[in-house]
């Protein structure tokens, strides 16, 4: 029995672990949380200046070989980190490691033949019904987990009872990750959107309004970018994030398509997740949003290139930005310092 393991980025580990576990007759090893140590590795045996995911998801390929892995999953597509596969396998091959690499993504494109035949390697029992079925439950679990995430930044900043939104959150993936069909789903989804709505909230009508946008691995896992959104939480803040896994699936291109026509802003796609930002950005400025945070990973070409233009973009609606760039050598106090620097400026700005 094959041993697989996947780097996670934020709670999308939960629908991957619930996916393979059962379509694949296999042990799924749950990769740790990222923590110091991670980064420390996936530092120490990466090239210089490749940016952050690299370095987090080979930290992560290391911890879990160590804990008795020998197949990774690896995904990714649209920027460099398509190609990073070949790579940190090439790497962990130099290390002395005896493993299996599966890259889901090549190219930037999913090849489901391909997958379905790496995955028949893996279990000759694997059946490409069972796949599809249990991809669907996946695929809503995920909506609905991004819908409900969505709902949180809204209010998390202005719960009466501290910590009842983050409770319920846990509970539910807990239920999540457990779910037999996809009616099982569903019921859970509905009793837990019930269940947020619930709480009390107290949400004055001059609360600041922040937009997070950027590259969207920083975006979507907490620990690169040190919990930004909880940071803003804790000061009463109301959070719009545009970027998850339902958005990049479902959404995202049919939006780029309508956005790029006749955009005085921009005339083509410039990769990865910079266009999308430009549009992201004018959505902010044009709806009221007090502030605009722009967060990536160092080295991250694409939203280098934007960088620009977006800061043109919110000179022109006299919008702040804030620009935030993480790495492993990060300090987390002088981040701190400058997010509440921000938002201290933003709430003189409204009060004038």
């Amino acid at each position: 029995m094959y041993n697989i393991a996947f780097p996670q980025m934020g709670d999308y580990c939960v629908p991957a672990y619930f996916l393979l576990s059962n379509i694949l007759d296999a042990n799924i090893i749950k990769a740790p949380k990222i923590t110091n140590k991670t980064i420390e590795l996936g530092f120490k045996y990466s090239p210089d200046f490749v940016c952050t995911p690299f370095k987090y998801t080979l930290g992560t390929m290391i911890e879990c070989l160590d804990m008795g892995a020998d197949t990774l999953i690896q995904y990714g597509g649209g920027c460099r980190y398509g190609y990073y596969a070949e790579l940190q396998e090439k790497i962990l091959n130099d290390l002395g490691y005896d493993f299996k690499m599966i890259n889901l993504v090549i190219e930037g494109r999913i090849n489901l033949r391909r997958i379905n035949k790496l995955l028949k390697q893996i279990d000759s029992k694997y059946s490409k019904i069972k796949s599809i079925y249990y991809s669907f439950i996946t695929l809503k679990m995920i909506k609905y987990m991004d819908e409900i995430d969505d709902f949180i930044r809204e209010n998390v900043g202005f719960e009466v009872v501290k910590g009842s939104f983050e409770k319920l959150k846990e509970e539910m993936l807990i239920k999540f990750g457990n779910v037999k069909s996809y009616h099982e789903l569903k019921i859970i989804y509905r009793y837990f959107l019930n269940k947020f709505k619930c709480v009390k909230v107290y949400k004055p009508d001059d609360r600041l309004r922040i937009g997070i946008i950027g590259e969207l691995y920083t975006l979507m896992e907490p620990f690169s970018n040190y919990y930004i959104e909880k940071e803003l939480a804790k000061n009463n803040i109301e959070v719009k994030r545009f970027t998850n896994v339902d958005y990049l699936f479902l959404r995202k291109s049919k939006r780029m398509k309508k956005y790029l026509k006749n955009n005085p802003y921009v005339k083509y796609s410039m990769g990865a997740d910079a266009s999308d930002n430009v549009a992201n950005c004018q959505y902010l400025c044009e709806n009221g949003y007090d502030g605009i945070i722009h967060i990536k990973s160092s080295f991250c070409t694409p939203e280098i290139g934007v960088m620009q233009v977006i800061s043109k973009i919110a000179e022109s609606y006299d919008v702040p930005i804030m620009f935030f760039s993480f790495d492993g050598q990060s300090s987390e106090t002088g981040f701190k310092t400058r997010l509440e620097a921000f938002y201290d400026m933003l709430e003189m700005r409204k009060n004038k």
